[in-house]
């Protein structure tokens, strides 16, 4: 084993989990300040559960032996409790302990990302449980399909979009972003709009808090790119230089979008604009060129600072837009890599500009449309069953005084003559 690459990828592990608490305060942020604990909570609760999923058979799920020759699911009995990675494989290029905590960070992120669509108005032990299920029936097969790829020696057959279609998606703009994202479209439209919307409409309460959570994002977003190389080389360092400056240009371009549109340029708009930038360069980042990676960025901070104004006109309460940044985001960058794919990059394929036809971008499209239509159908029937078994939504004096009294007896803020929690002795 290389030591270099084991510590680079042990450090991208870390760096991929400060995206939890980053995703955590950029959507506490944007929400209400009576909301702010449980949208954390949501957060935090789900990638705890995720974890205890994934040594149980998530890992297996994922990068197990696939069942059958389809590559549509690994074996998830195969690897169960993950005691098998306690031995060192002196074989082995990377620790297989390792590698299953590095994949496992993406499986929570993703699961959280989710909890956008639901703020202040979903049960909290309903979304826990459809956390549990969207991570077992989507995340796991979908993150198997994307990123498991074949042994060399044949011993291991992995999933079929990365084997047999041979779809581009380096660090996970199906498996992560379109995924969540379009599985935030089906629970939003499951939930119902929040009480009063669109007429009434949550403002952020606390900007510097979202403008946080973008930071620890955007830092730990290099993580997630460069450590999906699973090496300290050139492939992570091309792929660290054009997640940079795939995000700068998100930012300029959903800046300038609203200075043409508004007659300014917002701190949230900002953050969102970085955001969709690196959503957007996220399959990307190993097929393109720098000069490639800032158009995608570009175009992705254009169009997603349109597509959420699409809630309103579709009529869908996406609270937070995961639609519009992650879904969209998503999109744009997977098929984009048809045009800018340069085969001077680490991934070695040519789109339309480079003089590769046009066969890259319909294997692009079809891993697009498999993805979305499986997520879209699964978690749409998640959330119905157990809107029937459970009920999701909080009542409705819950959701209007806010959630976080209701659902957890705390308060995010409080005068100093208030009690600190109602019917809670005060902490010294």
């Amino acid at each position: 084993m290389d030591s270099g690459n084991t510590a680079w990828l042990l450090a991208s592990a870390a760096l991929v989990c400060l995206m939890i608490p980053g995703i955590a305060f950029f959507y506490g942020g944007m929400v209400g300040s009576r909301r702010i604990l449980n949208m954390m909570m949501m957060c935090f609760g789900s990638a705890s559960l995720v974890a205890i999923l994934w040594v149980l058979f998530g890992y297996s799920a994922a990068f197990g032996n696939s069942l059958g020759s389809l590559g549509l699911l690994g074996n998830p009995v195969e690897f169960f409790g993950l005691e098998q990675l306690l031995t060192e494989d002196p074989a082995a290029a990377l620790p297989g302990a390792l590698f299953a905590v590095f994949q496992l960070m993406f499986a929570c992120v993703t699961t959280a990302l989710v909890a956008g669509a639901a703020a202040g108005r979903m049960k909290f032990g309903a979304w826990m449980v459809f956390a549990g299920l969207w991570a077992a029936l989507v995340y796991f097969p979908v993150a198997h399909w994307v990123f498991a790829f074949d042994n060399e020696d044949g011993t291991v057959v992995g999933g079929w979009i990365a084997n047999m279609l041979g779809a581009i998606d380096f660090a996970g703009g199906t498996a992560v972003h379109m995924n969540a994202g379009v599985a935030a479209l089906a629970l939003a439209l499951v939930l119902g709009r929040s009480r009063g919307w669109p007429q009434v409409v949550s403002r952020p309460h606390n900007r510097p808090l979202v403008i946080l959570g973008a930071s620890l994002l955007w830092v730990g977003w290099y993580g997630f790119n460069a450590g999906s190389a699973l090496s300290a080389g050139h492939t992570a360092a091309v792929v660290f230089l054009n997640t940079a400056v795939a995000a700068a240009a998100g930012l300029l371009g959903w800046a300038l979008m609203e200075r043409l549109r508004l007659g300014r340029s917002s701190t949230l708009g900002a953050a969102s604009g970085l955001i969709a930038g690196l959503v957007a360069i996220t399959p990307a980042c190993g097929a393109v060129s720098p000069l490639g990676a800032v158009a995608i960025g570009a175009i992705a901070g254009l169009v997603c600072s349109l597509a959420i104004e699409w809630k309103f006109r579709l009529g869908y309460d996406d609270s937070l837009d995961v639609v519009g940044v992650h879904l969209v985001g998503g999109i744009i960058g997977t098929l984009l890599i048809g045009f800018f794919a340069t085969d001077a990059a680490p991934n070695g394929v040519s789109g339309v500009f480079y003089g590769g036809g046009w066969s890259q971008l319909g294997i692009q499209a079809v891993a697009t449309v498999a993805v979305l239509a499986y997520s879209f159908i699964l978690t749409w029937a998640i959330a119905k069953a157990l809107d029937l078994v459970m009920g999701l939504r909080v009542p409705e004096e819950h959701e209007l005084k806010g959630i976080d009294l209701a659902a957890h007896s705390e308060s995010a803020y409080f005068n100093d003559d208030e009690p600190a929690e109602l019917g809670a002795p005060a902490r010294q």
